[in-house]
């Protein structure tokens, strides 16, 4: 089994209060660092001010959602970072995860979020080191 990288810095961008403690709580006891932004606007100051080696993503908030705020942020990107986005959405309908992929996210997973697939999805895109 694959283990992400302990240390890692994470913005998690997440409207809703119950599930923004829910999921930094299980970052926390993967040993992760996570700063929380309640939508796009916000989340786009903050990685003006701080580089992020992952950013989780709730794809439906007021006033910019994740798909806008992901496309800002891979105009931010450049050529020379590529910020994993991984999807948060209680969207799980045929196609969904296509669309978060084609607005330039790089993978997807569906709320109420499982411990084991939030772990897997971490392990895809950040870096493994040696325990």
């Amino acid at each position: 089994m694959l283990v992400p990288a302990r240390g890692s810095r994470i913005l998690l961008v997440e409207d809703n209060q119950v599930n923004q403690r829910l999921a930094a709580r299980m970052l926390k006891k993967r040993g992760h660092d996570a700063d929380v932004a309640e939508n796009g606007f916000e989340a786009l100051k903050m990685l003006s001010l701080k580089t992020y080696d992952l950013i989780l993503m709730d794809c439906q908030m007021p006033e910019m959602d994740g798909y806008e705020a992901t496309a800002r942020i891979r105009g931010m990107d450049g050529s020379r970072r590529h910020t994993p986005i991984i999807a948060m959405t209680a969207n799980a309908m045929t196609g969904d995860r296509e669309k978060t992929l084609a607005a330039g996210m790089d993978d997807y997973v569906t709320k109420p979020v499982k411990v084991e697939e939030l772990s897997a999805a971490l392990a895809r895109w950040l870096r493994k080191t040696s325990c």
